[in-house]
Formats: C-alpha cells, structure tokens, sequence
C-alpha cells in the first residue's frame, strides 16, 4: 500500500516537534477532539443561521458557511481514516494534536474575520484551542499554538468585516477595540501558563506514583524470590538426601575397576555439590521462613532495612530505646513488626539518602512507648535547604541537580511507601548540623492485633506472634 503524509506529517518537516520522551504526557484522544470539534461545527452553524436569516443581518454567509463546511469535512475525514490513518481511539502524538488545534484556532479566526473581528462576541472562544493545549500537549506546542493564537487577534483588531450596524445605533471606538485585544491576550498568556504547570503538576506526581509502583513490584519480586528460594531448599532437601545416600551405597558396593566407577562417583560429587547450593539458599540472610512469616522486633527490621545502604566511608550506627509516657510507668515492650516490602524499601531509601549526605556518620534512632513508634534517621551533612523543607516529599524535587542517576524521587517514594504502613514523616534540620527525617507509627497500626500490656502477651502465649 502506497504510504501518503497527513498534514501534521507534512508540518513536521519543518516544526521541531519534541522528541518521544518529551511527548509521554500526551492524553488527548483523537475521538475526543473529534466530538468537541462537532460541537463547535454546530454552535458556529446555528449561530450564523440565526443571525443572518432570523435577525436579517446581512453577513457574508456563503464564505462563513464555507469555512463552518471545511471543519465539517475534516471531522469526516478523520472519521473514515484518511488523514488519521487509525482508529478514532487513537491517543494523538504531541505534533498531530498540535496541529489539529492550530487548524481549529485559523478556522475560528477567518470565521471571525467575517463577522466583525473582535467586537464579536464570539471572539471569547479563540482560548479554547490554546487552554486546551497547555492542559495536554507539551511546553513547545503549547508556546507555538500561543503565538499563533496572539497573532491571530493581533490580526481582527486591525483587519476584518465590520458588522452591519448603521454607527448611529451602534459604535464600537478604536480604544474598546484595543482593550479587547489586551483582554485576550492576558487571557491567553495566563490561561496557557496556568493551564500548563497545573497538568504539568498532574502529569509529575503521576510519573512519580508510577516510578513508586514500579519500585514496590520490584521489591516485592525479590521478597517473593526470597521465599521461593527457602521452599525449594526445602522441599528438595529430603529427595536430594536419599539419592546422596544411595549413591554412596552404590559406589561402596561395586568394585574400583568396574565400568560405572567413574559414573558413580560423578553422581556421588554432584549431589553433594546440590546440597551445597540449597544448604546456601536456604541460609541466605533474611530470607529465612521465620523471617518471612513471622514478625520481629522493629529495630532488627530497622537495621535489616538500613544495612544494605552503609557505606565504606559512613559509619551507620543504630540504638534503639523505650520510653515511659507517664512517671513510674514500666517500660514498654518493643513493637514485633512483620516484614513488608514497604516498609523495608521506605526505610532503606531513606538511609541512603542520608548516607548520601552524610561526611562521616549516620544515626539511626529506634524508640517507643505504649503508644507510638519512632524512626530517627540523623546524618552530620549540611542538612536541608531552607527554603525547600516544606516542600519535601514532593516528586523530582533534589538538591543534586545535575548529577547523573538523581531524579529526585528518593524521598517522595519512601514517604509513599512508608505512608502505606501507616506512618507520618516530618523532616528538619538539627542544631549542631545535619538533617533529621522522623516516621512515626501508632503501635495499632504496626501490631494491630497484638495485646495492650507485655503480661497479657505472656499470659496468652501471643509474645512475638502479633499479626499486622
């Protein structure tokens, strides 16, 4: 089939439209501005029928009708699939998009041109194309169709068929002409700039959840690998045993010079050397089933989490304490939390980040009482900048611009993570130097179902055994 260029391909050639990175955000669908343009075929149809031949003002209407026919027949075009060339559910590239609504803002702006230019009253909807561009379409289209709409009413202030009002019944002066012209273009520049930082806002934080997502499923895998690790070690531990015995047996019984010595004794090496492999399997740190399935005291859970994240040049110490709520309170029992992708990942990025920072230390402080639970994570670097404290944990915020691998999300994924256990993070700087970020639990959230005092964990043979 002969391949033929629509007109958003043919525009292209000499538009820079940005690259496919850059047009990831791009959600307009084709079926959706097909609709809306049928909406604007028939307002500017029934307008112009009712002014000309209801009201008998004497409007250019062939040419009018002409131009309100022309987006008619690009809507059905697009509908039979000879431009768009795919179906109508098709989501449109940012270059396509763009010119459709740039077609849309020329059409509006001839129609206008022959009804009276800017003293239309119709002349309010030559934002429409351009709000909807900076909701949707990048920063490059959406400044293009911005041009191309401030030249278009640049244009009707100057240029255009006056109405057919005799000027002693109606006068428009040259001033209110301007101030229409002022109007819109204030419109059109705050409208778009608004329109766009607040999808752009969108389009962030749903990347960033979408990076989160992704992390989690990750950790998750691992977690899942982990326990498939210790059952298969399990479970083929015992089959594995009994063919290591009858292959000694074997290799006893037959004689040295015996054609299946050498057989034998392969078979006698491998089996051992299996037994090696799932003897390490199921030996591997924090993957074993009691860690899995049963839940430990949160400070273990803390360092397992932080561990991996220490770093040759940064000493990470942990402590851990309770605390009484009133005086002469016995101290309180240390929550048993059981292990989640969540909370180890959370924990984790947090660490490293500190770590990141850090020049010689990281302090990470484990304490509760009968009430709550407290994660301090305190590192000796420079600590937060001022003036972005308060927006921490929002996405693709960093203070290392510029270095390769920082996006950003470190912070923001950890405090949605951590939020899903339950937990409250709050971030400042302290007194000596160095950032501190704090996580805090409800202990009903961290072991709902665990008993209220340590003698009715004692009495009820629960200890240790709280269920999440």
């Amino acid at each position: 089939m002969a391949s033929h260029k629509t007109v958003g391909d043919f525009i292209q050639t000499f538009v820079p439209w940005p690259t496919p990175g850059e047009t990831d955000r791009i959600r307009l669908n084709l079926r959706t501005l097909v609709r809306v343009r049928w909406v604007a075929v028939a307002g500017q149809l029934s307008a112009l029928v009712v002014v000309y031949y209801f009201l008998g003002y004497p409007l250019p209407i062939i040419p009018a009708l002409v131009l309100v026919l022309a987006s008619g027949i690009l809507n059905l075009t697009i509908i039979s699939g000879q431009i768009s060339g795919a179906p109508l559910q098709t989501w449109l590239s940012d270059g396509k998009a763009a010119v459709q609504l740039g077609l849309d803002t020329v059409q509006l702006s001839l129609l206008l041109f022959l009804t009276g230019g800017l003293i239309n009253p119709f002349a309010v909807l030559i934002l429409a194309p351009i709000t909807i561009a900076a909701t949707v379409l990048s920063r490059r289209s959406t400044i293009i169709l911005g041009i191309l709409s401030i030249t278009c009413i640049s244009l009707l202030a100057f240029w255009y068929l006056p109405l057919p009002i005799p000027p002693d019944i109606f006068y428009i002066p040259p001033v209110y002409i301007v101030g229409i012209w002022v109007a819109l273009l204030t419109a059109i520049i705050l409208l778009a700039t608004y329109n766009w930082y607040l999808a752009e806002s969108g389009r962030r934080m749903s990347r960033a959840l979408s990076d989160t997502q992704t992390a989690l499923a990750r950790e998750q895998r691992l977690s899942a690998m982990g326990g498939l690790a210790t059952a298969v070690a399990h479970e083929l531990g015992s089959p594995l045993n009994t063919i290591s015995v009858v292959a000694k047996e074997i290799d006893n019984d037959i004689s040295d010079d015996s054609p299946l010595a050498e057989d034998v004794d392969l078979l006698v090496s491998q089996s051992e050397r299996c037994r090696e492999i799932l003897a390490a399997l199921a030996e591997r740190p924090g993957e074993s089933e009691e860690t899995i399935l049963r839940p430990i005291p949160l400070s273990g859970l803390v360092m397992a989490a932080a561990t991996p994240y220490a770093d040759a040049s940064v000493e990470v110490v942990f402590e851990k304490r309770a605390e009484k709520t009133e005086e002469g309170e016995a101290l309180p029992s240390e929550p048993q939390v059981e292990q989640s992708p969540e909370f180890m990942y959370g924990i984790g990025g947090l660490v490293h980040n500190a770590v990141g920072f850090a020049r010689k230390r990281v302090l990470v402080v484990t304490h509760w009482n009968t009430t709550d639970a407290t994660v301090e994570i305190l590192d000796d670097g420079p600590g937060f900048p001022q003036h972005i404290i308060q927006r921490l944990g929002d996405p693709y915020l960093s203070t290392r611009s510029g270095k390769e691998g920082h996006m950003g999300l470190g912070i923001f994924i950890s405090q949605t993570l951590l939020a899903q256990t339950g937990a409250v993070l709050s971030f400042g700087n302290r007194w000596k130097g160095g950032a501190m970020v704090t996580a805090r639990w409800p202990r009903s959230v961290l072991e709902p179902s665990a008993p209220s005092t340590e003698a009715d964990l004692t009495e009820n043979g629960l200890f240790g055994d709280a269920k999440r």
